[in-house]
């Protein structure tokens, strides 16, 4: 490929004849986040929402700590990995190390504080505006992270879109843990990256076309339930004013 435009229309052209390696890669790609957005959100849902209604001592350093993970390198993640699943390393009789379980423990590692965090915020935010409540109920914290994090599990959809767009989006943990094995371990970013550095552009933009359709579903997805939520909360507040009103005639 000479030129920009060929190698465009070569990548279009392997999205839209489903080429069967592009959907190899797209689907062990999507397998993988999906799988450690799923053990992350399972975690750092409850975690987060224990310790928005939470205190005790400590809480403060923990808080920060929490926060200071949410700018992890992903680099840092998979070197810390490799080393506990290397066969001279702690976790190493598992044998994880280059497959797609290493994949998925790397991921989830890098998504659960993003999930936590956000989680945490969520949550606090609503303690604060309705949480004395269901305190004045006799609920514990236990019982009232619950309750709140039933009551903002639209806006926990928004935290769980978000975690698997930045699963599916990460390569150096990946690629460390992973290996990058063709038909095994090779996912949509480590592709990308060793495709372009054989040249095989057409496939390295196809894949970078696949990866951006991606994010921009979540992000139609986030703002879909954004404005659908909106509707209802408006909805049931104009629903409790005429029932105000209803009730003062």
């Amino acid at each position: 490929m000479n030129t920009f435009a060929d190698s465009v229309a070569a990548a279009g052209h392997l999205v839209v004849s489903g080429d069967p390696v592009l959907l190899a890669i797209v689907g062990r790609s999507l397998a993988v986040s999906a799988t450690a957005c799923l053990l992350a959100c399972g975690f750092g849902l409850l975690l987060g929402a224990w310790l928005a209604v939470s205190r005790f001592g400590g809480r403060g350093l923990l808080l920060t700590l929490l926060n200071t993970l949410l700018a992890l390198p992903s680099v840092v993640v998979g070197l810390v990995i490799y080393l506990l699943l290397s066969r001279s390393g702690p976790l190493g009789f598992l044998g994880w190390l280059f497959s797609f379980k290493a994949m998925v423990l790397a991921q989830t590692i890098l998504v659960l504080p993003v999930v936590t965090a956000l989680t945490r915020q969520t949550i606090d935010d609503a303690d604060r505006a309705h949480g004395e409540q269901f305190r004045s109920l006799g609920a514990g914290a236990f019982a009232r992270a619950l309750l709140l994090v039933w009551d903002e599990r639209y806006a926990l959809v928004t935290v769980v879109i978000a975690a698997f767009g930045r699963a599916v989006s990460e390569v150096g943990a990946v690629m460390i843990v992973g290996g990058n094995i063709d038909g095994f371990t090779r996912v949509m970013t480590t592709a990308i990256a060793l495709e372009t550095s054989k040249g095989d552009l057409p496939l390295a933009l196809a894949l970078g076309l696949v990866l951006l359709g991606v994010v921009l579903v979540l992000n139609l997805a986030i703002a879909a339930l954004r404005g659908w939520r909106e509707r209802v909360d408006g909805g049931a507040a104009d629903a409790s004013a005429v029932r105000r009103l209803e009730v003062a005639s």
